[in-house]
């Protein structure tokens, strides 16, 4: 598995963090009408106006900046004075003071994130309807308000909900792709103990009968030698085979494992791959080329959708392809899990292909030679 873990551990990229109040505070030029009926002296008295229409671009970016830093704070502080001061402005001014609303409206919808955002909306609408009809207006003045303070709220509340949504899943990705990790380790101990734990137990032991039977019986000593050195080169043959993926868990197992995988990661896995018998060793190898490239589409991709497909051609192919694109040095061929890959895959003298494809995606392909004497 790779080891370039700093791409797929870190949150979204640089410009994928979503809206932030920088680009909400460009909305507060919706209190321009009101000091347009200011300075041609429309509002009276202006002593009242004015304080009023600076009070109600001040607080809208303060509940905007409070929205992003302390949403507490915006929401039980400075949201309820913009409130105030704009349903006041539009009820004592009317005219262009009515565009506060929608102002409002965006203010509650980037700033209340629970279930009382329908309620708020519903009420400053009220509240427009009435002020529009006592102020003389028609219905369809009032609905038409209305639906502009609603609309207002609502655009910046999904797109705000949308990225929340986008980070959760993101932090889902990163913990699986930790469990995956995390797996590997537990595994690959397990193996190590496996191997050697017995092994060096031997070793220990026909070592202390070397040392009781050095000078009394050398014959016996040198074969209990021998032995220990037989067993060591044994040892050490097992663990390069470990190393090296061919006590992996096998082809089928890993497939599997990466519908699972895939799926937990909210991609549609499309798996078509014949059910085969391989040599233990092109079968572990094909089973560590399906882990490192489904480990690098849950953790670089970005990707909707991977396919796996294993067929016959020069030997056999396996083709791992996604639909997202190289977003970090490993998914280039680079990365440590793909360079030591393509390593494994010209011991047995196959080949491996990993780089983007013409428009989108992304491909892996390992041709290995078909071992029809290994099969079992």
């Amino acid at each position: 598995m790779s080891t370039d873990r700093q791409h797929w551990l870190n949150p979204l990229h640089e410009g994928e963090r979503g809206p932030d109040a920088k680009g909400m505070f460009m909305w507060v030029t919706l209190a321009g009408g009101a000091v347009w009926d200011v300075w041609q002296g429309r509002s009276h008295p202006l002593w009242v106006a004015w304080p009023a229409v600076i009070a109600s671009a001040t607080l809208y970016l303060g509940v905007i900046h409070q929205a992003f830093a302390n949403r507490r704070r915006a929401e039980r502080l400075f949201l309820p004075a913009l409130a105030v001061v704009c349903l006041s402005g539009a009820a004592a001014f009317g005219d262009n003071w009515l565009y506060l609303l929608p102002m409002l409206s965006i203010a509650i919808g980037t700033t209340v994130r629970h279930r009382g955002f329908p309620v708020f909306t519903l009420g400053v609408c009220v509240a427009a309807a009435l002020i529009v009809t006592a102020r003389g207006g028609g219905i369809g003045d009032a609905l038409l308000l209305c639906w502009g303070i609603f609309t207002a709220g609502i655009i910046p509340a999904i797109i705000i909900r949308l990225w929340e949504a986008i980070r959760e899943l993101q932090r889902t990705r990163e913990e699986l792709a930790r469990a995956a990790v995390t797996e590997e380790r537990l595994r690959f101990s397990r193996d190590l103990h496996d191997l050697l734990g017995h092994t060096l137990s031997v070793m220990v032991v026909k070592a202390e009968v070397v040392r009781r039977l050095a000078a009394a019986d050398p014959g016996t000593a040198a074969r209990q030698a021998a032995d220990i050195e037989e067993i060591g080169r044994r040892a050490l043959t097992e663990v390069r085979t470990a190393v090296t993926g061919y006590r992996g868990r096998g082809l089928a197992a890993e497939l599997e494992t990466a519908r699972t995988v895939l799926g937990d990661a909210g991609l549609r896995a499309v798996i078509r791959a014949p059910v085969v018998r391989l040599a233990p060793e092109t079968d572990a190898l094909l089973g560590w080329a399906v882990r490192e490239g489904v480990t690098n589409v849950i953790r670089h991709s970005g990707a909707g959708s991977c396919e796996i497909n294993l067929r016959d051609g020069d030997g056999l192919v396996l083709e791992i392809r996604d639909d997202g694109g190289p977003a970090a040095p490993s998914r280039s061929g680079r990365g440590n899990g793909l360079t030591g890959l393509r390593e494994r895959v010209a011991a047995v003298g196959g080949s491996m292909e990993a780089g983007p494809l013409p428009r989108r995606g992304f491909l892996l392909r390992v041709v290995v030679p078909d071992d029809e004497e290994g099969r079992a």
